[in-house]
C-alpha cells in the first residue's frame, strides 16, 4: 500500500493525524535515555524526538520495506544517521537486542500505528516486555470518537477505511486490561472531543 503512498505520506496526513506533537513533547526521556518508535513509517516523529531531545538514541522499527526506505532517505536529509537507526521488523514479536544492541528502552512511542496492526494489542504487550524498568510507553491514535457528531463519524469511519484504518474504540479499556495483567497501570487522554486519544502506560521500576 505504501509504495507510492510513502511519497505524500507526510503531507497528506499532517492534516488528520492529530496529537503526535503532543505526545512528543510528553516523552521527557531521562538524559541519555534510549527512545524507540514502533511503526516509525516515514521517520517524521523520530526527526522530531531527535531534534527536541539532544543526546537520547533514537531507534525505529517499521515492517514496511518502502515506508523504511523513505525513512533512512528523511533521517540522512535532517543529518541525523549516527542519531537514529531503522530497522525492518513485525511490531508483534521483535528482539531490541539483535536489531539494535539493546535491551530495553526508556521510552517506546506507538503513533497512528495501532489503528493499521489487526493484532494490535499483541503489539502493546510486546512494547511493555520491551521497556528498560521504569520506562514509558506513549501512544497516540484515533479515539472513541464519543464526542463527535454521527455525521462527522460517518465521514471519517469511510475516509479511514479506504487506508484500512480501523479506530480502536476500546483503546482505553483495552490498555487498562494489559497494564494490570502486567502489574502497572494507563493512563488515557480524549483528544479533540474524542478524535484521537492520548496514552502512557508505565513498566515497573
Amino acid at each position: 500500500m505504501y509504495r507510492h503512498q510513502r511519497h505524500i505520506y507526510d503531507a497528506s496526513r499532517k492534516f488528520y493525524l492529530l496529537g503526535r506533537d503532543q505526545l512528543i513533547a510528553r516523552l521527557d526521556p531521562p538524559p541519555c535515555g534510549t527512545i524507540l518508535e514502533i511503526g516509525c513509517g516515514t521517520g517524521r516523529n523520530l526527526i522530531k524526538i531527535a531534534r527536541a531531545y539532544p543526546g537520547r538514541p533514537c531507534f525505529g522499527l517499521d515492517v514496511s520495506a518502502e515506508m523504511l526506505a523513505t525513512a533512512r532517505q528523511s533521517v540522512e536529509r535532517a543529518g541525523l544517521s549516527d542519531r537514529i537507526a531503522l530497522k525492518q521488523a513485525d511490531a508483534t514479536a521483535f528482539e531490541p537486542v539483535a536489531l539494535f544492541g539493546s535491551a530495553g528502552f526508556d521510552r517506546i512511542v506507538i503513533s497512528y500505528a495501532l489503528s493499521m496492526i489487526p493484532p494490535w494489542q499483541a503489539v502493546v504487550e510486546e512494547a511493555l516486555r520491551r521497556l528498560s524498568p521504569g520506562g514509558e510507553l506513549h501512544i497516540v491514535d484515533f479515539g472513541d470518537q464519543s464526542g463527535l457528531p454521527a455525521p462527522f463519524q460517518a465521514v471519517l469511519n469511510r475516509w479511514l477505511a479506504l487506508f484500512h484504518v480501523t479506530p480502536r474504540r476500546d483503546l482505553a479499556a483495552v490498555l487498562d486490561d494489559i497494564a494490570g495483567a502486567a502489574g502497572t497501570s494507563a493512563r488515557t487522554q480524549a483528544l479533540y472531543r474524542g478524535y484521537a486519544a492520548l496514552a502512557m502506560l508505565r513498566s515497573a521500576a
